[in-house]
């Protein structure tokens, strides 16, 4: 139990337990002392005061009547002073004399104390003196029993044990508060340091420091230790950024540059494929699709690139719906075996990179042609809700694993066949790199049947930004041509040259 509370409970529980065995034991020896003197000034009390009445004790006749006789001191008067009892018997212990309302404690046995009744009782007997002059006078063998009731010696008792009791319950509960506030005063600089932990570890900066407290002791060790830690996690924090970017920054250069020659290589297998026949011409053909997937792949790590360095493209106001109904024409080429189809009302504008927002549809829709049955339905619908442009694909097939759904937008996430279909496992990753880009996200949705994939875009009203063009359109397409044409007339440069050879020029 003690292991589910905070160290400052545990340690003012403790505390206060040890308090309250301490308090318990002094209070056991404390009382057992008080309550014997208590009791034993009790008798003492009753004795001494048993004892001087037999010695006061006489008898004195009545000089109107020699037979009858009084007792010195009035017994009702000696025992009122303590709310005694006394009883007086002659030798044949026959009551002689009481005081009024006593109760009967038996005749005499010897001399000594006794409790009776809830009396504690003491017997004397005593020779009391007949006449005024005691050294003459004849003495009387006289049984005495003074008595005082138990009642006040145990409410004293009882007194004594509550004190005791309560003094031992408030000093536990006084050693518990200042323990509290001792604890939480001591555990103060651990607070500090829990605090700014939390708040490292939300805004994760490890670059922060915590603080050190002034006394040199325990905490200082955990705050210089946690310091020396969160140094060592920044610098470990650096070099993987450093080791990252420069990743990131191989792999945009790498793919812009693979550009270029992937660009000659496939206008150079274009133009084979158009000039070669037989298997010569299958073997280029098979050539161009696999530069054709190589160009693709480059253009997605150049993407993925671009989008981890935060690289930001020129964003003109885009049609979604016209992007969607462009993607599903391309992809309708792809796949003649299954049933696309597309609903997208005009209107649906956002602010991005038309090229990047038709990449992220045509992903969506190549990822459901791949992994479904021929024959299996596929819609993709734009609208406008809320504010927010949505893109819904879904389709009728088998699903998503339920193993995947919590990795479909890793990179490099594929089903088992996928390998056999050559899919590299960038598609989804780019759907969401292109959303998150634009200020969007990419959900998969539970569908019944079939899967659904739902990208929320914001929307851009007509008066947010004006049309522009993207300036790298003309130039690149231009570049493309010039490149293509240099391309054919080396290709015609080479065919010259073999047709020489065979004719022995």
């Amino acid at each position: 139990m003690l292991e589910r509370l905070s160290i400052r409970w545990r340690l003012a529980l403790i505390s206060s337990a040890l308090t309250f065995l301490i308090l318990c034991g002094f209070a056991v020896v404390v009382g057992s002392l008080t309550v014997n003197k208590v009791r034993s000034n009790f008798s003492n009390a009753t004795a001494n005061a048993a004892s001087q009445l037999s010695q006061r004790l006489r008898i004195e006749t009545l000089p109107q009547s020699p037979s009858q006789f009084r007792i010195r001191p009035d017994i009702d008067l000696y025992a009122a002073s303590n709310d005694a009892e006394i009883r007086l018997f002659n030798t044949q212990r026959v009551l002689v004399r009481s005081t009024r309302g006593s109760p009967d404690f038996g005749p005499p046995k010897r001399e000594g104390s006794s409790e009776v009744g809830g009396y504690l009782v003491e017997t004397r007997l005593a020779a009391a003196p007949i006449g005024d002059n005691p050294a003459t006078a004849v003495r009387i063998p006289v049984w005495i029993e003074y008595a005082r009731p138990l009642d006040e010696v145990q409410a004293t008792v009882r007194g004594v044990r509550l004190f005791l009791t309560l003094g031992v319950l408030g000093g536990t509960l006084l050693a518990l508060a200042g323990a509290l506030a001792l604890a939480r005063r001591s555990l103060r600089p651990i607070t500090a340091l829990t605090a700014t932990a939390q708040d490292i570890a939300r805004t994760r900066d490890p670059s922060r420091s915590v603080p050190q407290p002034r006394s040199d002791d325990e905490v200082a060790d955990l705050a210089r230790t946690f310091d020396e830690m969160l140094g060592a996690l920044e610098a470990s924090r650096l070099e993987t950024e450093d080791a990252l970017q420069r990743q990131r920054d191989f792999v945009a250069d790498a793919s812009h540059e693979l550009r270029t020659p992937l660009t000659s290589v496939l206008a150079n297998l274009e133009l084979l494929t158009d000039e070669l026949g037989g298997e010569e011409r299958e073997a280029a053909e098979a050539a161009l699709r696999s530069s054709r997937r190589m160009r693709r792949l480059v253009a997605d790590l150049l993407l993925l690139a671009r989008s981890d360095a935060g690289h930001e493209q020129t964003r003109c106001p885009v049609d979604l719906a016209s992007v969607a109904l462009d993607a599903v024409a391309e992809a309708g080429a792809l796949s003649d075996e299954h049933d696309l189809g597309v609903d997208a009302p005009p209107g649906a504008m956002v602010l991005g990179v038309r090229d990047d927002l038709h990449r992220l549809v045509l992903n969506l829709l190549e990822n459901a042609i791949r992994h479904t049955p021929a024959g299996t339905a596929i819609r993709a619908r734009v609208r406008v809700e809320e504010g927010e442009v949505v893109l819904v694909v879904e389709d009728d097939g088998p699903g998503v694993p339920e193993e995947l759904r919590e990795t479909i937008f890793d990179r490099f996430v594929r089903a088992g066949r996928d390998r056999a279909t050559g899919s590299t496992g960038l598609g989804l990753a780019i759907v969401r790199a292109v959303a998150v880009a634009h200020g969007g996200t990419v959900a998969l949705e539970d569908a019944e049947p079939g899967a659904r994939f739902v990208v929320r875009l914001p929307q851009l009203t007509a008066t947010d930004a004006a049309p522009c063009e993207d300036p790298e359109t003309e130039p690149a397409a231009a570049g493309a041509g010039a490149r293509r044409s240099v391309l054919t007339r080396t290709l015609a440069v080479r065919r010259g040259a073999r047709r020489g050879a065979a004719n022995g020029d």
